[in-house]
This record gives C-alpha cells, structure tokens and sequence, in this order.
C-alpha cells in the first residue's frame, strides 16, 4: 500500500473513531452529570422530541446536500450506469435511514 492509500484508510478509520469516541464521551457526562445511568436515561426520554426535531433537521440537510452532489455527478457522467449507482445508494440510505428511525420507536 503506497503512502496515499495509508493516508485515505487512516482518514478513514478517523471519521469512523471520532464520532463514536464523541458519543461516548458525551454518555458520560451525561451520567455524571444525571447522577446515574437511570437519571441519564429519564432525561434522554424527557428530551426525546428535541432529539426527533434535530434528526429531521440532520436528514434534510444531508438530503439537500445529497441533491446537490447527485446534480454535480450527474452533470459530470451522464449515462444510465451513473443513474444506478445512484439510485441503489439512495436506496441504501433511505432503507439505513428507516431502519433507524424503526429501531428508536421500538427501543424508546
């Protein structure tokens, strides 16, 4: 593997770390700061709506960000092959998007 390809996996790995290293972090300051797991569990229910409003908020911006790359590509590599592998990430994500959406109704 050439120095490029360490480089691209190590960029990778990071954006992959990164979040889930934030989202641990964030749990446990919130149960230090709720007093419990149980305190911290409440005050996620509680807020639960605020948390609903802000992944609409995150989907939609993704989604208007995504229609403005798929117009870029598009206009770049206008053949059907293109249009496919579009159209099979859309799929993709909008069955990764339900699916976690599915999740959190049938957990919370």
């Amino acid at each position: 593997m050439n120095m490029g390809g360490v480089r691209r996996a190590s960029l990778v790995l990071l954006w992959v770390f990164l979040p889930l290293i934030a989202a641990a972090t964030v749990n446990v300051i919130g149960i230090h700061l709720a007093g419990s797991i149980e305190g911290w569990e409440r005050w996620l229910a509680a807020h639960a709506g605020y948390f609903l409003v802000w992944r609409l908020l995150l989907y939609g911006g993704t989604a208007w960000g995504w229609l403005w790359m798929r117009r870029r590509v598009l206009a770049r590599e206008p053949g059907a092959n293109t249009r496919r592998r579009l159209l099979r990430a859309e799929i993709a994500a909008v069955l990764a998007v339900a699916a976690l959406e599915v999740s959190q109704l049938t957990l919370g």
